[in-house]
């Protein structure tokens, strides 16, 4: 099923619409759309557009809506780099819970994927929901990660002069202030919930190690915790077993697996036997663009997948 087919599939005709024509700037930047649209009261699993101010609400007021099973919303997505059209009219939805594997060769707009995403990178064109009602275009960087959108980056960074616990207690969700957080006193849930991501990223062991001592594969899983700690229903692993060992590859993918479920799990790899041992969904890009969509066992016997990437 093309990407577009997921969200048609569960869509409800409206049977009434509002007309909300707000003016949501004075002007509408260069390249973007005008959001001040028609929004549908209805059943609809599409997001619903131009209804409220996400930044004039509160944090808990913009958690996704996921009422339809569906956590990212990607939607004719375009950019283009000194006229490379990096993203070329790309759609693309993430299921609440899911663990997707994303594979492609050098170039097929990953890496630009996830900066949209995260609020990197803003598109020419296109639409990009957290939920049906969180409209990332709209939201900067750190209000993408405030809303529960966490990202890892192939090149783990750590605070190596600090200890593992010291690292988790700095990534800690809340308003305490990074100057404070090494004098202050923890209170019984906050060690709870550090305690519970020692073991979770399988470093109880070495929660009083510089960090800087850990193995690259371990300051991989410490990083994972630290996103872990500011509570993120996505996020983001971009090549996450580069040089890692083969004990440490089973070991991330046991815990990539681990985390699905009460979040989603987006995943940019290329080695593919770690993409076999944890895919349940592989999308494969090519051009900016989705060139195909399903199973591993989908994927590696379709003949443009072959031809452009698993063939190299």
């Amino acid at each position: 099923m093309k990407p577009l087919d997921h969200a048609v599939a569960t869509a409800t005709k409206p049977e009434s619409r509002v007309e909300l024509k707000l003016p949501l700037t004075n002007e509408t930047p260069a390249g973007q759309t005008d959001r001040s649209t028609t929004a549908p009261v209805d059943d609809s699993p599409y997001p619903v557009v131009g209804q409220v101010y996400d930044f004039m609400l509160p944090r808990a007021a913009r958690e996704p809506d996921t009422s339809h099973g569906v956590i990212l919303y990607l939607e004719n997505l375009t950019v283009s780099f000194d006229g490379f059209r990096a993203i070329d009219d790309l759609s693309l939805y993430i299921d609440r819970g899911e663990l997707r594997c994303i594979i492609g060769p050098n170039g097929a707009g990953k890496t630009t994927l996830m900066d949209i995403v995260t609020g990197k990178t803003r598109p020419d064109s296109g639409s990009a929901f957290f939920g049906r009602t969180v409209d990332l275009l709209r939201l900067s960087e750190p209000e993408i990660a405030q809303a529960g959108i966490g990202r890892k980056f192939q090149k783990p960074t750590v605070f190596e002069q600090h200890t593992v616990f010291e690292n988790l207690e700095l990534a800690m969700a809340g308003e305490r202030r990074a100057w404070r957080l090494l004098t202050a006193k923890l209170n019984g849930e906050q060690h709870d919930r550090i305690d519970e991501v020692l073991d979770i990223i399988r470093l109880g062991e070495n929660r009083a190690r510089p960090a800087g001592a850990l193995s690259h594969g371990q300051k991989q899983w410490l990083e994972i915790g630290m996103l872990l700690m500011q509570n993120p229903l996505l996020l983001l692993v971009d090549e996450p077993v580069a040089g890692m060992t083969g004990e440490e590859m089973e070991h991330t993918a046991e815990l990539l697996k681990h985390l699905a479920g009460e979040r989603s799990v987006v995943v940019v790899e290329h080695d593919m036997d770690f993409v076999r041992s944890i895919a349940e969904k592989v999308t494969v890009l090519h051009q900016g663009a989705v060139l195909a969509e399903g199973s591993m066992d989908e994927v590696q016997n379709d003949p443009r997948v072959v031809e452009v990437y698993l063939g190299e």
